[in-house]
């Protein structure tokens, strides 16, 4: 329909529009001064409606006048465009909630707005529903904008929803499909030819960590060397920051802490200028980390840098980020002899899960019962051991769950069940991709 249209018929199809969308039907638009057959003769272009009657349609389909008459309501239009505004300062601000909120009230009028500012409003809706960990919507809204065919591939806005697609998936937990997506993308980008541009370097870091929690390190290997020239060319310093963040995990995965540590030192000091408050709080996250597993005496460092992340990410970050935080405390609670400690910042996590079966949340049922155990509560740290069986058997496989099934088996034989511990060494083995010998039945067998 064209909105500019002013005559009684450009009335008439906005009047029913408005009444369908919000659905109405004519008699709830009739009252004691407008009959049900007058609503029918106005939509369908055959009555011009008077001030006062436009005026009570108005109201009853939730527009206003100028709208209806002209199809243009640019107060209106212009109250709309300032929500979106507020929403993507509430969104850099971690707001969320709020951000949602604006832009959802904002998208209610989408008739109102033009083409450009719905997008804007629908990818920061998207945005607002990921870092509220409301992964399924994002990831609809995502793919909605992403299969638009308006976005033209390789521009800065496919490749931003590319990398949204691609990360929403990863936290949902859905590799498979992450690598998909990534790959596909970086395989278009290739095809076009184009120089790299920021964009393109964040798209191929988060592949990586894709590839890193799909257990695929030699694919992340690979991307690590072809991005970390292409961003130390071409790429700002968060760019290649970025890079050198996703290097340290795969290094970290590897065994490799001393060099892991030295990446994220040096992702640190490339972005440490950068106003991303999220992205530097969860860079000193993962430092606090990778100095703990190169076996550091510096606690105090660790319990800094913790500490500076987690009053950030307490302002700036998403539960996820916060679940992390609470549970590397409880790691660093465990390296200082505090079970007492690491038994409640182990708990706090385990509560913003709300019984998320994830290898995280394994990981922090680790941590509760290691804590239990080195308080002497052999009893409790075996039933947290059970439940955590119980929960990580419903994780699909991946290395980082074969991480946690091995470290269940190590905290088994401390508490001497050993029969619990070989099954757990044996399903870190499974989900590691090393197959258990073929079993063999006596008429297998050859004899001499």
């Amino acid at each position: 329909m064209d909105q500019s249209q002013s005559g009684t018929n450009g009335i008439g199809q906005r009047l029913r529009e408005l009444r369908q969308k919000r659905g109405l039907n004519q008699q709830d638009l009739a009252s004691a001064d407008i009959s049900v057959s007058y609503v029918s003769l106005i939509e369908t272009g055959k009555r011009i409606p008077s001030d006062a009657v436009l005026k009570n349609l108005a109201e009853r389909v939730g527009c206003s006048v100028d709208y209806l008459r002209t199809g243009r309501d640019d107060r209106r239009v212009k109250e709309l465009e300032l929500k979106i505004a507020f929403g993507d300062m509430a969104l850099r601000n971690g707001v969320n909630g709020e951000a949602l909120q604006s832009f959802s009230e904002a998208l209610a009028h989408a008739p109102l707005l033009g083409e450009a500012a719905v997008r804007r409003a629908r990818l920061g809706q998207a945005t607002a529903f990921e870092k509220l960990g409301r992964l399924e919507a994002a990831i609809q809204l995502y793919s909605t904008l992403f299969d638009d065919p308006a976005v033209v591939p390789g521009s800065a806005e496919w490749a931003q929803l590319a990398v949204a697609l691609c990360r929403s998936y990863r936290d949902a937990g859905d590799y498979t499909l992450a690598v998909e997506i990534g790959e596909r993308a970086m395989k278009t980008l290739d095809g076009l030819g184009l120089d790299y541009t920021d964009d393109h370097i964040q798209l191929g870091s988060t592949l990586i960590s894709c590839y890193q929690n799909r257990g695929d390190l030699t694919q992340a290997q690979l991307l690590i060397n072809r991005l970390t020239r292409v961003a130390d060319e071409n790429g700002s310093r968060t760019a290649r920051g970025a890079v050198y963040w996703n290097a340290a995990v795969v290094a970290n995965t590897r065994g490799k802490f001393q060099e892991s540590l030295a990446m994220i030192e040096r992702a640190l000091a490339l972005m440490a200028e950068s106003d991303n408050a999220r992205h530097l709080a969860l860079l000193k996250l993962n430092c606090g980390n990778y100095l703990l597993d190169t076996g550091t005496t510096d606690l105090d460092q660790v319990q800094r840098l913790l500490d500076e992340a987690r009053e950030a990410l307490l302002e700036w970050g998403n539960t996820t980020d916060q679940v992390h935080v609470e549970a590397q405390q409880a790691r660093l609670a465990l390296h200082q002899a505090d079970p007492d400690r690491a038994v409640d910042l182990a708990s706090r996590a385990l509560g913003l899960l709300r019984n998320e079966s994830t290898h995280t949340a394994g990981q922090i049922r680790l941590y509760l019962a290691q804590a239990q155990y080195e308080r002497g509560q052999s009893e409790e740290a075996a039933q947290t051991l059970h439940a955590l069986v119980r929960q990580l058997g419903r994780v699909a496989p991946n290395r980082n769950s074969a991480v946690v099934w091995r470290q269940v088996g190590d905290l088994w034989r401390q508490l001497g069940h050993a029969g619990e511990a070989l099954a757990a060494y044996d399903r870190a083995l499974g989900e590691a991709g090393l197959q258990a010998l073929d079993k063999l039945t006596p008429s297998s067998v050859t004899t001499a």
